[in-house]
């Protein structure tokens, strides 16, 4: 793993993130969700940071708001050193090259009119001066790097498996040779038995590449076997940051621990046994988020000053950083 007296490639600074719902022309009657909200960390070069959290918590929207698909309400994105948060569309280009992103969906994500050539060569035409012929024998090699066959390349993505589909969406973000990828999702429509296949294709390419990783997942397990470091996302914020073995062995915030609980536990008698501290309640409506700590309506542990103040992440140790009153 990545020291974290390596330079960052990535650094987030009090990003924010926010939708604004009815009343448009008038602003006092406008509803703000804030699907970012003051989200700092950093991605270190060669390292993956797995970002995990309950469905709408906001991980997939800071993905794009670091790729620069959202415009950013507020804060700061540097790409190794450089700030591209308010780069116009001409100075964007290289760094476009640069942030390839998986999507969720593979069957969504690939036009269903371009069969795999179109696919794989029109990042080449814009980000790589290549010929046709040299485009063509890099799309067939990179077919047969993600499990593929070069004379697939003729096919279009209806004659593909949702696998197969997402092993060609990983094809095209090597395509152009960037630096850091975002994968939003990348295993969570796919069959469980295809999952792992994935998975150990993108570590082994990024070991063949020197790659950086954003992996957002709702899969805890997966995470834990893909990711350097992770963080946690609770509505919009994070709670907790830490090594991916550390973050399993001493969760400290009461949501980490609830969701790492959460986990199933193959063994029937080993679940019965064990008396671990489950979620309560609902989440909070995005539009309506409690004072304080967004999680304490929820939490076992909620104190007074939890509704009074936001907690920030401090440091339990050199690598372990959490956002609670009362973590222990």
């Amino acid at each position: 793993m990545p020291s974290t007296k390596t330079q960052p490639l990535i650094r987030i600074e009090n990003l924010k993130k926010y939708f604004y719902s009815g009343g448009n022309i008038i602003a006092s009657k406008r509803k703000t969700l804030k699907a970012v909200d003051d989200v700092t960390f950093e991605i270190y070069k060669g390292e993956t940071f797995g970002l995990v959290g309950e469905s709408g918590c906001g991980k997939s929207t800071l993905a794009r708001s670091i790729a620069r698909m959202y415009t950013v309400t507020g804060g700061h994105v540097y790409y190794d050193n450089r700030e591209i948060t308010r780069l116009k569309r001409a100075e964007l280009k290289p760094y476009n090259k640069k942030m390839q992103f998986i999507f969720q969906d593979p069957y969504s994500a690939l036009n269903p009119y371009f069969n795999v050539k179109d696919i794989l060569l029109e990042p080449m035409r814009i980000h790589l001066n290549l010929t046709k012929n040299e485009m063509l024998k890099k799309a067939e090699a990179l077919l047969e790097r993600v499990g593929l066959h070069s004379s697939d390349i003729s096919k279009h993505p209806n004659e593909f498996s949702g696998g197969q589909r997402q092993r060609i969406g990983i094809a095209r973000a090597l395509s152009v040779d960037p630096e850091f990828i975002l994968c939003d999702e990348p295993i969570s429509a796919l069959d469980v038995s295809i999952q792992a296949q994935v998975v150990n294709a993108l570590i082994d390419i990024q070991a063949e590449r020197n790659l950086t990783y954003l992996f957002v997942a709702h899969d805890l397990s997966m995470v834990k076997h893909i990711s350097d470091r992770i963080g946690v996302m609770y509505l919009g914020r994070l709670v907790e940051i830490a090594p991916g073995a550390e973050l399993y062995k001493n969760p400290i915030h009461p949501y980490t621990q609830a969701l790492l609980n959460s986990i199933p536990i193959p063994d029937p008698k080993r679940a019965k046994q064990t008396h671990a501290q489950r979620l309560s309640g609902e989440v909070p409506s995005p539009f309506n988020i409690p004072t304080g700590c967004s999680f304490r309506p929820r939490c076992p542990i909620s104190t007074p000053v939890c509704a009074e103040q936001v907690p920030r992440l401090q440091s339990v140790n050199e690598m372990h950083i959490a956002a609670c009153h009362n973590a222990r």
